[in-house]
């Protein structure tokens, strides 16, 4: 009911105008798609829903709230801005945002749940605070640290009794009833990191931590990192007032990567313990899990070329070790969070990519399979939960739409493997936080979104049903983007054909005032990178495609072959060359619009960020007699500048596969590029580094190929201020209005 008359609502809405949607408004401060928050977790004793909210004036000033079950009521716990005025970030910090995509954010941008769920723990311009939700006659907030050295990934033990830091390199702990630190490990600085995540972990394996809890508290297993073989790269970070030249240890594709250590130590101090990670030291250590009894320590190994990965479990005590499973692959091992270790049977649930899709599956602790948990042509998304009681796992699944995410339940026992249970009501995408280690699943917060929906947070029984809007984020009088509403582009979906017939998957935005009889540029956003689908039926917080559609254009996004979520038949054809199949399957999505009668064939743009900055060259360079124009933002432009991880996963090492290297390279190729070119790089980027733009500049211009150039000092990979953001997006309209003549509406 409440989708239908949204969608009437919009109907009419459309027949009386709108608000003209500018690019000052999607960049501004005040979030366009209403109040949607971060951070969203239930607390350990189910009483409590934490959530970071930004605020009404700065989107990206976040405070922490928490919603009461019991009295349905949302409060504000810790302001950010009036605790630290002015938020002082220390350099690792400020890198370990860039890895995790929360540069552009401040104030609070994480906590922990203490395991009873009565406390909070989160840091604050380097220093840790420790907030009591039930305080009554005392203060609720407590500082716990009060250095000049930066805090990094804080922790709360399993039982409530320590909190857990990495200082200067180190691991520390404080014991919360004395509130005296001990220092864990003696010998970080310099080239020695102990428990950290090494740089391409975070950047590449979604590694955000370097140390692990035992669950009875007994010990902590840490990573030591030397990356004193790793390679210096000196590069110039230009901002507007002066330039700096940074050292960072930056392992390119081909170089040595650190040196890994795993070892386990007790928070009481003494000798840390180190395990065995076997012969070769050229290997990732990519995860690492504790048994829920504490007596084992399970971690992941996997090799230098990303095609074998190792399950090991060692005993605490003895430290001997035993291999369970390992998962090999011709092409690259994906990696998973999807290890789940049962109680209440010697077993554990396993995702595996060994049957060309995503499933689960139950192994007995002798590392036999016992069952598969799911199956069939369609993909599992992730692990969310396992009640072992109620003989379920939760997982995320694209099974009933490939442009969708859902939740199902799928039983332990394997007897529903092929028709799990879908529990999340609606067609769209829904994201699923359950409480963390709780032994059975009481509800569940799920965030719902449509391309008609912006994000709506309720709070769920296990069956699905809807318990409590936690931030119901109505599109109605008052919401951010109700003045604009009137003029929402609802995107159309479907499927093409590849030029082998393959199936890919586009979404289309036509412009305002759509008139079959006439013809139209078009915009092309494409991104087209491994693991990444673009093409999601979801609320589209990415505005610039509805405003480029509003001025006009026809707006296209493609899910090329490489794409995630749809198996490994279609992921592996970029396997080994990069840049080649990718870019015949956008242009086979290209001709298929040029087809249409609506579509103006002689003017198509295309325009992409980081891999899709990538894409829009290569499709230049091998596609300029179909595409008019082209806007690339921080593009690589030569693979053996990027890092080992996600290079060599794809590409293999530049000492294995020259000419894989060079054929996925952008430069080769430049002599197709007759297309007009605009080019954007921050100055300060430590992701794709600004040396990529400038070997593409210098031959360029050898070439005497003209383009258009747009730097931005002191910028990150993400131009993440609402300054940079609303200039270069001005830029890339006014690239494309002068190269496509858009007919605006």
């Amino acid at each position: 009911m409440h989708r239908a008359c949204l969608l009437l609502l919009l109907v009419i809405a459309q027949s009386v105008g709108a608000e003209e949607l500018t690019l000052a408004r999607i960049f501004g401060d005040a979030a366009l798609s209403g109040p949607t928050p971060r951070g969203v977790q239930l607390s350990p004793d189910g009483r409590h829903v934490g959530l970071l909210r930004g605020r009404d004036e700065d989107r990206h000033q976040l405070d922490l709230w928490s919603y009461d079950l019991a009295d349905k009521k949302m409060t504000l716990r810790v302001d950010s801005r009036k605790l630290v005025p002015a938020e002082q970030l220390s350099a690792a910090e400020r890198a370990r945002r860039e890895r995790e995509r929360t540069a552009d954010y401040h104030g609070i941008v994480d906590y922990k749940w203490s395991p009873d769920g009565s406390h909070v723990l989160f840091t604050l311009s380097g220093n840790l605070y420790w907030y009591d939700l039930d305080a009554k006659n005392a203060a609720p907030l407590r500082q716990l640290t009060h250095g000049d050295v930066a805090i990094l990934d804080p922790q709360v033990s399993p039982r409530g009794r320590f909190v857990s830091f990495v200082r200067a390199q180190d691991l520390w702990v404080i014991d919360l009833s004395t509130g005296a630190e001990r220092r864990l490990s003696f010998d970080g600085g310099g080239t020695i990191h102990n428990a950290e995540a090494e740089f391409v972990a975070q950047e590449e394996m979604d590694q955000s931590s370097g140390y692990w809890w035992a669950p009875d508290e007994s010990a902590i297993a840490y990573k030591r990192f030397d990356e004193r073989e790793v390679p210096v790269a000196r590069r110039f970070e230009v901002y507007a007032d002066r330039v700096e030249v940074i050292e960072q240890r930056y392992p390119a594709a081909g170089d040595p990567n650190v040196t890994v250590q795993l070892g386990l130590v007790s928070p009481q101090g003494g000798d840390t313990r180190w395990l065995n990670l076997g012969a070769d030291p050229d290997i990732y250590l990519a995860r690492v899990q504790w048994t829920p009894d504490s007596r084992s320590l399970a971690f992941q190994r996997l090799s230098r070329n990303q095609q074998r990965l190792d399950l090991v479990v060692a005993d605490a005590r003895s430290l001997t070790e035993r291999v369970l499973l390992s998962e090999t692959s011709a092409t690259w091992i994906n990696l998973s969070d999807d290890l789940h270790f049962l109680k209440r049977q010697n077993a554990f649930v396993w995702s595996s990519e060994r049957s060309g899709m995503r499933h689960l599956y139950l192994f007995g602790l002798d590392g036999q399979l016992r069952h598969a948990l799911t199956r069939g042509e369609w993909n599992v998304d992730e692990v969310l939960a396992v009640d072992e009681p109620a003989g379920l796992v939760y997982f995320a699944s694209n099974r009933d739409a490939l442009i969708d995410q859902q939740i199902y339940t799928a039983r332990l026992d394997g007897r529903d493997a092929e028709h799990p249970n879908r529990i999340s009501r609606g067609d769209g995408w829904h994201t699923a936080q359950f409480a963390h280690d709780a032994p059975r699943v009481a509800m569940y917060v799920d965030t719902f979104s449509d391309p008609l929906t912006p994000p709506q947070v309720s709070l769920n029984a296990p069956d699905g049903k809807q318990l409590a809007w936690i931030e119901e984020n109505r599109l109605q009088a008052g919401h951010p983007y109700w003045p604009y509403r009137g003029g929402h582009i609802a995107p159309e979906f479907g499927q093409i054909a590849a030029a082998d017939g393959q199936k890919l998957e586009y979404s289309l935005l036509k412009p305002a005032g759509f008139d079959a009889s006439r013809r139209y540029p078009v915009f092309v956003d494409v991104y087209g990178g491994p693991t990444a689908q673009n093409v999601q039926r979801r609320w589209d917080a990415n505005f610039f495609d509805q405003y480029m559609a509003r001025h006009g254009y026809v707006v296209f996004r493609l899910d090329n072959r490489g794409s995630s979520r749809r198996g490994r038949a279609f992921s592996d054809p970029v396997f080994g060359r990069l840049g080649e199949i990718e870019v015949r399957d956008q242009l086979s999505g290209v001709r298929w619009l040029q087809s249409q009668p609506w579509i103006d064939p002689k003017h198509v743009g295309v325009f992409g960020w980081s891999y899709g900055g990538y894409m829009t060259l290569m499709l230049l360079a091998k596609g300029s007699d179909l595409i008019s124009a082209g806007a690339a933002v921080a593009p690589v432009t030569d693979w053996r500048l990027y890092d080992t991880c996600y290079t060599e996963r794809y590409l293999r090492r530049p000492q294995d596969n020259p000419r894989g290297y060079i054929d996925s390279g952008v430069l080769a190729s430049l002599g197709g590029l007759r297309s007009p070119l605009f080019l954007a790089h921050g100055m300060a980027d430590d992701n794709v580094l600004f040396a990529n733009s400038t070997a593409l500049m210098s031959e360029l211009q050898r070439r005497g190929v003209q383009f258009e150039l747009m730097t931005y000092p002191g910028a990150k990979h993400g131009l993440s201020t609402p300054q940079m953001q609303i200039h270069v997006h001005t830029a890339i309209q006014d690239f494309f209005d002068r190269q496509l003549a858009p007919r605006s509406h």
